[in-house]
């Protein structure tokens, strides 16, 4: 089995670190995983079980996440982005294939804006593309009871505000889920040295996803359950890339990667490699999207395996 390669680079006077799992004749370009602000450098095994055989893997603890150097206050998304830019420098890679899910999936758009030029597929999950006045105030809250001390108050709120907790909706493992996701917030927050500042950035940025994307092919899926960003309005937003398309994973909500780590894997193994998407697992097909107003990109988005 290929042994994994641990890398620390710098940017901005930050340390951050990347691992790479190297695929001997790879059959697409490396693909870079960008997770949510607590998912780290070895928080994506499904990655390398599904995307490995076929491409070399890189997952990355950016400045302000896992063992990285902390942000400092005011850090916008484009150190960030030079951060990614960095992994690829080191790699030697003209281009890779990106995929950001959740808070990493505003650092991925970002990288590909700044420079589509080296994206040679992007695949985006979770995207919060729209968020409400009532869900900021909501985390404000959340943020509150950790100023407060009470860690294990904001890791429950947290879970119950990134999660589906509505018995009829049903949601693929949602007690485990639920449990895993209280446990790794309160875990963070006791023995991270700053994994406060990490969740305070990601509760209070606001990504900017406008701006449409021209020139990258692009894969954009929701859970079927997603309550921080509705699949209606991730489907809106995947609107505005030129030619994307947009999938919904059925029983499976904000929290997909976790509920579902195959079926998603699998997902963007396919997308990576060209194969088609029409057998994936646990995919659903949506209802024809409104036609876009005017200022947004008029390419139609296909229903799942169009």
């Amino acid at each position: 089995m290929t042994e994994e390669i641990i890398r620390t680079l710098t940017v901005g006077g930050l340390r951050y670190r990347y691992r790479l799992l190297p695929r001997p004749a790879p059959r697409t370009e490396p693909v870079v995983v960008l997770g949510g602000a607590l998912q780290g450098i070895h928080g994506w095994p499904q990655m390398d079980e599904h995307v490995g055989p076929h491409a070399s893997v890189i997952t990355l603890d950016l400045p302000g996440m896992g063992s990285a150097d902390p942000l400092p206050p005011g850090t916008g998304d484009d150190l960030l982005c030079a951060a990614v830019t960095g992994v690829m420098d080191d790699l030697g890679a003209d281009r890779v294939n990106l995929f950001g899910f959740s808070y990493g999936a505003s650092i991925a758009f970002g990288c590909a804006r700044r420079a589509p030029g080296r994206i040679a597929r992007l695949v985006l999950g979770g995207v919060p593309s729209h968020i409400s006045e009532a869900q900021c105030e909501e985390w404000g809250r959340g943020l509150g009871r950790l100023e407060a001390g009470d860690a294990d108050g904001l890791a429950a709120l947290a879970a119950g505000a990134l999660m589906c907790l509505d018995p009829q909706r049903p949601v693929h493992r949602r007690e485990l889920a639920l449990r895993y996701v209280r446990r790794s917030f309160a875990h963070a927050l006791a023995h991270s040295p700053h994994a406060e500042r990490s969740l305070r950035r990601s509760l209070e940025h606001r990504p900017d996803f406008s701006g449409g994307l021209t020139g990258v092919p692009a894969l954009v899926f929701a859970g079927e359950h997603d309550t921080v960003t509705s699949p209606h309005h991730q489907r809106a937003f995947a609107a505005t890339i030129e030619g994307s398309r947009f999938l919904t994973i059925g029983d499976a909500d904000h929290w997909v990667v976790l509920e579902r780590p195959d079926d998603v894997a699998d997902l963007v193994a396919r997308f990576v490699t060209d194969r088609p998407l029409e057998s994936a697992p646990a995919l659903l097909p949506l209802p024809a999207l409104p036609r876009p107003r005017t200022g947004v990109a008029g390419h139609a988005v296909p229903r799942a395996g169009g």
